[in-house]
């Protein structure tokens, strides 16, 4: 068995240059006890000879640009196995090149896992670093000082968060594993373990303030919010110590908001309805019509919904369309329009629908709910989603439209859509992209609603919702030419 000792802190040139060496000579995973070296051990714990260059040269191994990617981030995890996991998995890819994209093998389930636990830690530490400022200004520069305590070893990986954010004082951020300083020129990084300083400035009371105000009883999930400020922070975040005392009060500051709730609308709703009921009376629609139909619902009041919303937004589009979509409600712009599908959310459905070649004026475009939900935050209009007594109360308007419409194809985007339309219990993502039939000889397809792809932070999982949307509606517009 051949001993490998390495400083292991999350430098990939180290491991590579071991793993290298050992397997240009052919060392095989199960011959190594890989280690890693403490503050406190001795100069004899140290690594065997690396075996010398055979004399008849071995194939040099390669790996796919993906393994290099995820050695360096797994290399910062704190787990002793890390090494050992990397090199099994470096000889296995000289058999396998795919092997990394096998979602079931434990190997790389277990290499994900250990950099999932390196990235969230990074993101911690970029939310939860502190900076208490110290010292005379010098130059024009101010100086600040923080301490956090990470898990794996990422001081390294986001000192240069830090230092783009950061860039125009001096700092220096301290942690057991390590420290990263920026003096405006260079960026130094060591790996020597530092002490906490104990420290404190006026920015501490700041801090407090800032998070009391914030701090909204109404939406308090205590283990959601646990889950992004574990409680492992708590001791080194200033305002974490008003944290039990929000929670323990946030019942009485509810019922607080509830009785101050505002019993007016915004002053712009009064005006568009005051401007509403200036316009000319328009000649009654024949009863039994579509028309008719869309007048009826402009003076609904089946839920609480009509109080605040400046006008009923019903559907729109020709009324024998083979086609009809269904959203979940109007947004701030249509409400305002009294149009479906006007705002963000429809731009983004009609470029979407325009390059699948499908065109809107033939569709036929509504909601399972006719007024906007929202709630009132400042000049702005913050969206709500309907719950389902509200759908059930608009699901009479919904079901006329689709007795008067007749369209053979109904597209229900997103799960509010998917429940007013049917009765089922599947989950959006079970049945999205699937055709099945429906009541009345028409058949229903999933997808989920543009305003979801809209609101996704990520902009990897954007990009690849936003492909499958595509596809869905590819799909959609085959099955209207196959309709003929």
């Amino acid at each position: 068995m051949r001993r490998v000792v390495l400083a292991g802190r999350g430098e990939l040139a180290e491991w590579r240059d071991a793993a290298r060496a050992l397997a240009a000579a052919g060392i095989l995973p199960d011959e190594i006890d890989w280690r890693e070296k403490s503050a406190e051990a001795d100069l004899s714990f140290q690594s065997d000879a690396m075996p010398p260059a055979p004399a008849k040269a071995r194939r040099q191994m390669t790996v796919p640009p993906g393994f290099i990617e995820l050695a360096e981030i797994v290399l910062c995890h704190s787990d002793p196995a890390r090494f050992a996991l990397l090199y099994r998995l470096l000889w296995r890819l000289q058999l396998d090149r795919q092997l990394l994209e096998v979602a079931s093998d434990e190997d790389v389930v277990r290499a994900r896992l250990l950099a999932k636990s390196v990235r969230r830690d990074a993101h911690k530490m970029t939310a939860f670093v502190r900076f208490k400022e110290i010292g005379a200004v010098s130059a024009g520069r101010r100086k600040f000082l923080a301490w956090f305590e990470p898990d794996h070893h990422i001081v390294r990986r986001t000192a240069p968060f830090f230092q783009r954010r950061f860039t125009d004082m001096d700092w220096l951020i301290a942690t057991p594993k390590g420290s990263a300083a920026w003096d405006g020129e260079r960026l130094t990084i060591t790996d020597e373990a530092c002490e906490k300083p104990n420290l404190t400035d006026a920015t501490d009371e700041l801090w407090r303030t800032y998070y009391a105000n914030i701090f909204n009883p109404a939406r308090l999930k205590v283990k959601a919010m646990q889950a992004e400020m574990p409680k492992k922070y708590w001791k080194n975040l200033p305002e974490a110590d008003l944290i039990p005392g929000l929670i323990a009060s946030a019942e009485s500051k509810v019922r607080e908001m509830a009785a101050r709730e505002a019993t007016q609308s915004l002053p712009f709703h009064d005006r568009l309805q005051e401007a509403a009921r200036s316009l000319p009376a328009e000649p009654q629609a024949p009863a039994g019509t579509l028309v008719a139909l869309r007048a009826g619902a402009a003076v609904c009041t089946r839920c609480p919904l009509h109080a605040h919303a400046t006008q009923t937004v019903f559907g729109e589009g020709p009324d024998d369309a083979k086609v009809m979509f269904v959203g979940e409600q109007p947004g701030d712009q249509e409400d305002i329009a009294g149009r479906p599908f006007v705002g963000p959310a429809g731009r983004l459905l009609d470029q979407v629908i325009s390059e699948a070649g499908i065109d809107r004026s033939t569709l036929y475009v509504t909601n399972a709910v006719k007024h906007f939900k929202y709630e009132p935050r400042g000049k702005r209009r913050i969206h709500q989603r309907p719950n389902m007594g509200e759908v059930k109360h608009c699901r009479w308007w919904l079901d006329q439209e689709l007795a008067f419409v007749k369209p053979k194809l109904v597209v229900a985007m997103g799960a509010t859509a998917l429940a007013a339309l049917t009765d089922m219990k599947e989950r959006l993502q079970d049945v999205r992209g699937r055709a099945m039939p429906i009541e009345g000889g028409r058949t229903l397809f999933v997808t989920v609603h543009p305003s979801y792809l809209l609101r996704i932070p990520d902009e990897r999982l954007k990009t690849e919702e936003l492909a499958q949307f595509r596809d869905d509606m590819l799909k959609i517009q085959r099955l209207i030419a196959s309709a003929g």
